[in-house]
């Protein structure tokens, strides 16, 4: 509820005035017609509905007096509609599903972080289709780009090592995505390539990928995961179970800025976890997607009701006062 004349309501406060003034004048000339000895007598006697009615006169005309300062206020229901016209962005997101991948320096594996944080940004992009491509010595499409993100992140969830056979095809994964974004009519394209290695298998060269998605105006942001140094690697023995070693981490860190740089996108490397997260937090700030609002707003007036009923309590006091009571109180 809005009002479109709110200005009207400092007209209320001459209420309490009116009362006063009134019930002023009505006790000053209370002065007594018969002299009676004792008056306890007289109220046994039964009352008659004249007695209550006298007092209904006032309170009428003050429900009137208010009712019609509300209906001079315009009571409104505003009913405001949204037209949104969202020009998405078409994002494929690559990750890395090689052995490699098992390591703990990111808990609780270097996999599980990446699928997780690419969930919860999968999340914030609502207007945009996204798609998920995995890679190790070859590369396929788990999920083309798509605005059913519910179905991506359920097959996001199903991504695991084994899917595909052991290495390290950057290239191809970057070539597999472009594949997927090619025929794309959005004005932004976007791939998301997340490495934790060095480019070892694949018929596509990582630099040349790369070009290709310059080429097609497609920005490729890359990402390096691990920690600097060595990493804990899970190894099961059949004999003592599960034990760790320390390998070292081997990203190429120039070959991933390089292909980055060439298509306009960046490169980030993720040592731990909230690396990872505001990493990911960066692309979602630097890919804003365009959305256009057009507000509709209806208003529609009540004050016709408020009036009617004011000039309802209006009729009232004037039959009350005239015809039933005909002994005003004011």
């Amino acid at each position: 509820m809005t009002w479109a004349n709110p200005e009207f309501f400092w007209l209320l406060i001459l209420i309490p005035l009116f009362i006063a003034y009134r019930f002023w004048i009505y006790f000053s000339r209370k002065n007594a017609a018969l002299t009676f000895s004792s008056v306890m007598p007289l109220k046994n006697l039964p009352g008659n509905y004249r007695a209550i009615l006298v007092w209904a006169t006032p309170l009428f005309y003050i429900a009137a007096y208010v009712f019609m300062i509300v209906a001079m206020a315009r009571p409104q229901l505003q009913n405001t509609s949204v037209e949104r016209n969202a020009e998405g962005i078409d994002i494929m997101i690559s990750i890395d599903i090689s052995s490699s991948m098992l390591a703990e320096d990111i808990e609780p594996n270097r996999l599980i972080a990446a699928k997780e944080v690419a969930s919860e940004f999968i999340k914030q992009r609502e207007t945009d289709r996204i798609g998920i491509n995995v890679f190790a010595r070859e590369s396929f499409t788990v999920v083309p780009p798509t605005l059913d993100h519910t179905l991506v992140q359920n097959l996001l969830g199903t991504v695991d090592l084994g899917m595909v056979r052991d290495g390290t095809a950057i290239g191809m994964g970057i070539a597999t995505s472009i594949n997927r974004l090619r025929e794309s009519n959005a004005d932004s394209k976007v791939i998301i390539l997340l490495t934790d290695g060095m480019n070892n298998a694949g018929e596509i060269d990582p630099i040349t990928a790369g070009e290709m998605a310059a080429t097609m105006g497609i920005r490729v942001y890359t990402l390096g995961i691990g920690s600097r140094g060595t990493a804990p690697y899970p190894v099961d023995d059949p004999i003592f179970g599960r034990r760790y070693q320390n390998v070292q981490v081997h990203i190429d860190e120039d070959m991933l800025i390089q292909i980055a740089e060439q298509t306009g996108g960046q490169y980030w490397r993720a040592t731990d976890l909230d690396e990872l997260i505001e990493v990911y937090r960066e692309i979602d700030r630097l890919e804003q997607t365009e959305i256009e609002e057009i507000i509709y707003v209806d208003y529609q007036d009540h004050y016709p009701a408020y009036l009617l009923t004011g000039l309802g309590f209006l009729a009232l006091a004037f039959l009350n006062e005239r015809f039933f009571t005909r002994s005003p109180l004011f």
